[in-house]
């Protein structure tokens, strides 16, 4: 049987570093797309670019960037993959209010050239796209599921329900195989440290090494849908492999406070968070987001979907390999 290829956008975030590893073990050749910018942060896939017998040889990187169509359509039509992931995108809530125009350029407007060179190409290629729970951002369902109606108050989330309904046009209007998933937060230790997880990890080990003396945080009180990124991608992955297109929410289902997750990781060193936490109101989001929690039904009865990691585990994960920076 003929080997299958995947191109994989945003090659060096979180999830696409994640992808990268887990279709390397289910034996496809990988391509891997990073942008100029990215050069020199390839920390989340270093351990593939200095393994001899896989870079180069099973795992190919390719520069290029999201809003560069020419660039784009080279890549497809030179790796010719069966399927296409793409977690590249501007990814930050925080960064959208500061960034407008670019982050709906990167986040949606470059979804829909990728479709066009799709549909184009008339090649059979399969496509997953991440959508992210901000969409139901002014929801007032108390759980979110796939038929839930987006309201989304900030303009990453304005972006990624365009790529949403995009998809699902292209998909409709044209027969291109594409399929995604709502995802919630999830994270890990390949979190960047502009993510309130990370900064709550790292600010914690350097707190309790003597590097600093208090964390600086916003709304404590806000509540989170937080998973692990690792098992999140390998659902992505079984999205990929079914035959008829569709989307799913994927996330936890339950809820923890902020507050919840910074207490947890000063537990986990002996501290307690109430003597080294500070409240910055600079650092609260110009609009609320609702708490937002996963319906997963679907998912389960599809997919059968089922949580591994709680938060808890998550915690032991992210603060483990923090204080490993610290041992020598």
């Amino acid at each position: 049987m003929k080997k299958k290829k995947a191109l994989v956008l945003g090659a060096t975030g979180q999830d696409g570093s994640y992808m990268i590893d887990l279709l390397l073990k289910k034996n496809y050749e990988v391509h891997g797309l990073y942008r100029k910018s990215s050069v020199g942060n390839t920390s989340n896939i270093d351990h593939l670019i200095y393994e001899n017998k896989i870079f180069n040889k099973r795992f190919f990187l390719h520069k290029g960037d999201l809003l560069d169509t020419v660039s784009l359509n080279n890549i497809i039509n030179s790796t010719n993959p069966n399927e296409i992931y793409n977690f590249a995108d501007q990814d930050h809530v925080g960064w959208s209010y500061e960034i407008p125009s670019y982050s709906f350029r990167t986040t949606a407007l470059s979804v829909i050239e990728i479709f066009e060179i799709l549909r184009k190409n008339k090649k059979k290629i399969k496509y997953f796209q991440p959508i992210s729970s901000n969409i139901f951002g002014e929801t007032n369902n108390f759980k979110q599921n796939e038929k839930t109606v987006p309201e989304p108050n900030s303009i990453y989330a304005l972006a990624k329900t365009t790529a949403l309904y995009a998809s699902k046009m292209y998909s409709k209007v044209y027969n291109l195989h594409i399929c995604g998933a709502i995802f919630y937060n999830h994270e890990s230790p390949k979190r960047h440290i502009d993510y309130v997880s990370k900064k709550i990890v790292q600010n914690v080990c350097e707190i309790l090494h003597g590097k600093r003396k208090y964390i600086y945080l916003g709304n404590i009180k806000s509540k989170i849908d937080w998973g692990y990124a690792k098992e999140y991608v390998e659902y992505a992955w079984k999205i990929m492999q079914k035959k008829k297109p569709d989307f799913y929410v994927i996330g936890t289902g339950k809820n923890n406070s902020v507050e919840y997750f910074v207490k947890k990781c000063f537990e986990y060193v002996g501290l307690n968070y109430k003597n080294h936490i500070k409240i910055d109101k600079n650092l609260f989001r110009p609009s609320k987001t609702r708490n937002l929690l996963a319906d997963t039904s679907k998912a389960k009865k599809d997919l059968n979907f089922k949580i591994q990691t709680n938060l808890d585990d998550l915690i032991k994960i992210m603060m483990d390999d923090e204080l490993k920076k610290y041992n020598g």
